[in-house]
């Protein structure tokens, strides 16, 4: 931990050490409580966070609005052994989980489901967190109840629901770049006790941090994020509930602002440069329905989900300009611009049946099916006039190719839990999922593809669970994760890629001490992978290729711990490791023993978080956030490495149950890093490049509740 770090973690302690006393008067008759329960929806039923045998960092409400979660890589920063980081375009991506990784245009290791829904492509794990009940993150395979896509584990959202008394709220935020954001909601009934609504939306302008030194702009820079959520709940009877939800978001600003690092060192930190300033625009439509009908013995729950996802760019590919480059792209192509059109949609269906959860044999089963399909378009432009609109001249596109791949996916699961004995429980899990594909793909409008296979893969699960008591618990897991396989653009080595597979073997143990005044939950685990995923570019053609590892090793632990050491002061933090091996790869058998691309070997979070009464009415919070991010390893070459990272997140403010208004700082240290990083040899081009991370940003937030 660096000097400078230190004296934040210094000057936090002295500063609970003058406010404690100050606050001393006002709690002398409050009544010294614990940390509050959490109940989660992780195995398709209410339980205790405590007593669900897989490690999960939750989310709570309360917990969202004390740590200013507002977005995806707000409550990650906030998870052992996971990362998240944005990179190219507003919506793209890299999640990593446990050393499973994010691919580019291809399926998650991560299922996120946002109130039952999949969100089945990439680009949604980015997404704003507004109007949030909960958010519950699932480590380790969950493939058994999540299926395909959940190697590395689960997302789970849970939105807030319509209620039976009007209420709202107005939320907003304004700092430095001229970055603003309102969000606001209502909610009540049309026919009380029979129909509820709610609708919610936000609208956030940036003007940008990261600047390009070449254009003198702002390369991040927002012109406009906007969305809306309208869910209508219907209560029919006592026994069946109908729930519809709409949603629509839109979104406009830069994108593609990789820096050129001449110098081919991973942490020569550059700014942008390039001379075609990159953007990204598009939006998303979601629409679904619920049903919920209690039989008494089980309930019967079905989810239909649609999602319509469109994101297009244009920008730099040479990420440089003809004073620093004049050669361009590769050295001799001169200037050269690219853009992408995606266009996905997908319609899903689930549905299962749960048991009761008050019996020693608690059972689910249940089916699945979603299709999808997705165009993309890639065209590659000389640049001539610096301008994005290049892209539609004919004249000038010398690489165009597209392609449209269409999948069915189907899937039959099953779930026993059985209590041996009051101390003493088993769970068998098991799921077959098939996805079948099919890929069109053309070259300058020359078809050139036309390929399809199935994956498919039983998906087994079993955890064996020992109840010391009602606060602590030790288990054992062994599960499986499968990622569906696909093909590559036309002309692209392999043209095939094969699924990947996973096994896991886990123990772990939750508990909880002191009246709950203590949590600590920890887990220690081994995978090995088949046919391990990652993503890199096709020099031959340009285009972008997914590939395979023949067999990679994971091993690693990880520790949550939570405490709430006084009245008012809570402590928390999670460690975990990650170390990957290469153990066969018959293409390349020189990288044997190198770690996997983009893990990140360690991760440290702590903080505490200080809430004190100054009135009656009104309360003082101070939080501040420590992250300490290990080396990475950006490819199997192990050649480009990224140096740890040190991050520092800071809130103080008022509230009251009404209203709050906090100042807050992120990245307060101003820690210069690439979120993303590609050595030339794995990019394509002609020099390595690198995207920048947020740099330090501070502002004010308030929020009002009726």
């Amino acid at each position: 931990m660096s000097y400078k770090i230190k004296d934040y973690f210094l000057c936090g302690t002295a500063a609970l050490a003058v406010l404690a006393p100050v606050s001393s008067f006002a709690q002398a008759e409050r009544t010294y409580q614990g940390l509050e329960e959490v109940i989660v929806t992780a195995q398709k039923r209410s339980e205790n966070l405590q007593s669900v045998p897989i490690q999960v960092s939750a989310f709570t409400e309360k917990a969202i609005q004390d740590a200013g979660i507002n977005n995806t890589r707000d409550f990650v920063a906030l998870v052992p052994n996971m990362s998240f980081d944005e990179s190219f375009t507003y919506l793209n991506s890299f999640v990593t989980v446990r050393g499973i990784s994010q691919i580019n245009n291809a399926d998650a290791p991560i299922a996120i489901v946002v109130d039952g829904v999949p969100q089945n492509n990439q680009k949604q794990f980015k997404m704003n967190l507004f109007d949030v009940e909960r958010i519950e993150v699932l480590k380790g395979p969950q493939g058994a109840l999540y299926g395909r896509n959940a190697s590395g584990g689960a997302i789970n959202i849970v939105t807030k629901q319509p209620t039976n008394d009007f209420e709202g709220f107005i939320n907003g935020s304004y700092g430095n770049g001229d970055a603003w954001e309102l969000s606001g909601g209502v909610s009540g009934p049309i026919v009380v006790d029979k129909v509820l609504f709610r609708v919610s939306g936000y609208f956030k302008q940036d003007g940008g941090r990261i600047e390009n030194v070449y254009l003198h702009e702002h390369s991040d820079y927002l012109d406009h994020d906007y969305g809306v959520r309208g869910l209508l709940k219907v209560l029919a009877s006592d026994k069946l509930t109908l729930d519809f939800r709409v949603a629509y978001s839109d979104f406009q600003g830069g994108g593609i602002y990789d820096s050129t690092v001449f110098s081919g060192r991973a942490n020569d930190i550059q700014p942008p440069s390039e001379d075609l300033m990159g953007q990204t625009y598009g939006n998303i439509r979601d629409a679904s329905f619920k049903f919920d009908w209690d039989f008494g013995f089980a309930t019967l729950t079905g989810i239909t989900g649609y999602t319509r996802l469109k994101e297009n760019y244009q920008g730099d590919l040479d990420f440089s300009n003809l004073i620093n480059n004049p050669g361009g792209f590769l050295g001799f192509l001169g200037p050269v611009g690219q853009g992408q059109n995606l266009d996905v949609e997908m319609i899903s269906q689930e549905l299962r049946l749960v048991s009761a959860a008050d019996q020693r044999l608690r059972w689910i089963v249940g089916g699945f099916y979603i299709h999808t399909n997705k165009d993309l378009r890639t065209r590659v432009f000389f640049d001539i006039d610096h301008q994005r609109d290049q892209i539609n001249n004919p004249a000038l596109v010398f690489i165009n190719t597209f392609s449209e791949e269409k999948n069915n996916a189907y899937a039959v699961f099953g779930q026993l839990d059985f209590d041996i004995s009051d101390h003493l429980s088993v769970q068998g899990a098991l799921r077959y999922d098939r996805d079948h594909r099919h890929t069109i793909g053309s070259s300058l409008g020359v078809q050139v593809l036309d390929a399809s296979a199935p994956f498919d893969r039983v998906e087994p699960k079993v955890t064996l669970t020992y109840k010391f008591d009602d606060e602590r618990l030790v288990y054992a897991t062994y599960s499986t994760g499968f990622r569906s396989g696909g093909f590559n653009a036309a002309g692209v080595v392999p043209q095939k890629f094969l699924a990947e597979t996973l096994q896991n073997f886990e123990a772990g143990f939750k508990t909880s001490w002191l009246d709950r005044r203590l949590i600590l939950n920890g887990a220690v685990y081994y995978e090995k992978v088949d046919n391990f995923q990652f993503f890199r570019v096709d020099l031959a053609t340009g285009g972008q290729a997914l590939d395979n590892i023949n067999k990679v090793d994971i091993y690693g632990f990880e520790l949550e711990a939570q405490a709430m050491v006084a009245d008012g002061l809570q402590l928390f933090g999670g460690v975990g490791t990650t170390h990957t091996k290469i153990k066969d790869w018959t293409n390349h058998p020189e990288w044997i023993g190198n770690k996997t691309p983009k893990n990140t070997t360690w991760k440290l979070n702590l903080g505490y978080q200080f809430t004190f009464p100054v009135t009656d009415v009104i309360n003082a919070q101070m939080r501040l956030d420590y992250e300490h991010r290990g080396k990475k390893f950006w490819h199997p070459d192990n050649v480009a490495i990224a140096n740890p990272v040190d991050l520092i997140d800071f809130r103080i403010g008022l509230q009251t149950d009404q209203w709050g208004l906090f100042a807050v700082g992120k990245n307060l240290t101003n820690a210069r890093y690439y979120n993303d990083y590609n050595s030339k040899l794995f990019s394509g081009g002609g020099n390595d490049i690198g995207f920048l991370a947020q740099p330090r940003t501070y502002g004010v937030e308030g929020r009002y509740k009726f």
